[in-house]
């Protein structure tokens, strides 16, 4: 039973993403030089604390992150990392005029971009890749609002 997409009893370590669209683009993240997997391009998130619940993960990740407000609306999809993270995929809202400020720590830059943008990133995390494949196909739905389609 070694499938890809099987999800192990106990993978170890947890972890959420957010994604948050706007005006069709999603936001997306460089990660900072000083982190694992420098200067790489992902959605938001990070690893979940004992007792803490994915959408608190998520909650506490952006504000860390980007110091912003992230609204958990539905959970959209799950997968196991190369790295064996159990990784819980959200889709959510950031308020509209909030300004995204990168903590230099984690976070290098911050990014609205199309699907087709973040596909052509030659430094994309792999996960992140197959979500957009996912979602491409039709396989994953952000959202039922125009706002929440991305391009």
């Amino acid at each position: 039973m070694s499938s890809a997409m099987h999800i192990p009893d106990d993978p170890g370590r947890r972890g959420a993403v957010g994604v948050a669209v706007r005006d069709g683009r999603m936001l997306v993240i460089r990660r900072a030089r000083t982190v694992v997997a420098p200067l790489v391009y992902c959605f938001p998130g990070g690893g979940i604390e004992d007792g803490e619940s994915e959408e608190d993960a998520l909650r506490r990740e952006f504000r860390e992150e980007i110091d912003v407000e992230f609204r958990p609306v539905r959970r959209l999809w799950e997968c196991v990392t190369a790295w064996k993270v159990q990784l819980a995929w959200w889709f959510g809202e950031v308020p509209g005029g909030a300004v995204l400020t990168p903590n230099p720590r984690e976070v290098e830059s911050v990014h609205w971009m199309t699907v087709a943008e973040m596909a052509a990133l030659p430094t994309l995390l792999e996960s992140n890749r197959e979500f957009l494949r996912l979602l491409t196909a039709g396989e994953v739905v952000l959202g039922g609002e125009r706002s929440a389609r991305p391009q």
